[in-house]
């Protein structure tokens, strides 16, 4: 698989790849990597902010009386539970801590879940994971969506890295690019440069979104022998 030497050149190359999920190594090798963003075309899907809470972070309307739907818009992207950050484009977090946290993998999880029901998207359901070992990780990808847009059957793609590679991180977002209806993102986990300054990578990545559709960024360097965590949101929509 070809490396991509940046974040910003990849994501750039679509006016609207909608919500991503980034993760990897930094170049160092001391740091396991995320990143998640969401975009909008319409005023309900534009009108979030990213808000840290507890166990991670969480949508939130910007101006609660232009609300409008909030089931497929308010969630959870991102949750830590114990040496596990679950990284996903809806509730689905929910259901991975939850079924996790009884007992279940990550894979069978999602076993329980399908894309998301906005026809005709049918937009993809993309997670991800890391999984803190000592003073290694490894992450999981994963992307639910529907057979060429027929509702009638959903495909299940699982991505496993047991070895993350310096530098190197893996993204998934849920459109090929703008349309209607929207196309899914097809094909594997595209690979990426991730660098050693998170403030770099988060411009990196801010800064390659579509300036009209981009809403919203969280990234998070976790440091492989501490467990501290280093978090930036950027937010489009600001007081």
């Amino acid at each position: 698989m070809k490396l991509i030497k940046t974040v910003k050149e990849e994501i750039g190359k679509s006016s609207y790849p909608g919500r991503g999920i980034i993760i990897g190594m930094s170049e160092n090798g001391q740091k396991a990597v995320t990143a998640y963003f969401i975009m909008g075309r319409s005023e309900n899907s534009r009108n979030r902010i990213f808000i840290s809470v507890d166990d991670g972070i969480r949508t939130e309307a910007f101006d609660s009386d232009k609300l409008e739907d909030p089931s497929l818009i308010i969630y959870a992207p991102v949750r830590v539970l114990g040496n596990h950050t679950i990284v996903t484009n809806g509730d689905q977090t929910d259901t991975i801590y939850e079924l996790m946290k009884s007992g279940n993998s990550f894979e069978e999880a999602l076993f329980t879940r399908e894309f998301e029901p906005d026809a005709p998207n049918y937009t993809p359901r993309i997670s991800g994971i890391i999984t803190i070992d000592g003073a290694g990780f490894n992450y999981k990808l994963s992307i639910l969506k529907s057979a060429d847009g027929d509702p009638g059957c959903c495909e299940r793609f699982f991505y496993t890295y047991e070895t993350p590679i310096p530098g190197k991180g893996h993204f998934i977002h849920t459109y090929e690019g703008d349309g209607d209806p929207l196309p899914s993102f097809h094909g594997e986990p595209l690979a990426l440069e991730i660098p050693d300054d998170i403030d770099r990578f988060a411009d990196m990545c801010w800064d390659g979104l579509d300036q009209d559709n981009k809403v919203s960024l969280f990234v998070r360097y976790i440091d492989l022998k501490t467990g501290d965590t280093e978090s930036r949101i950027i937010n489009k929509n600001t007081k």
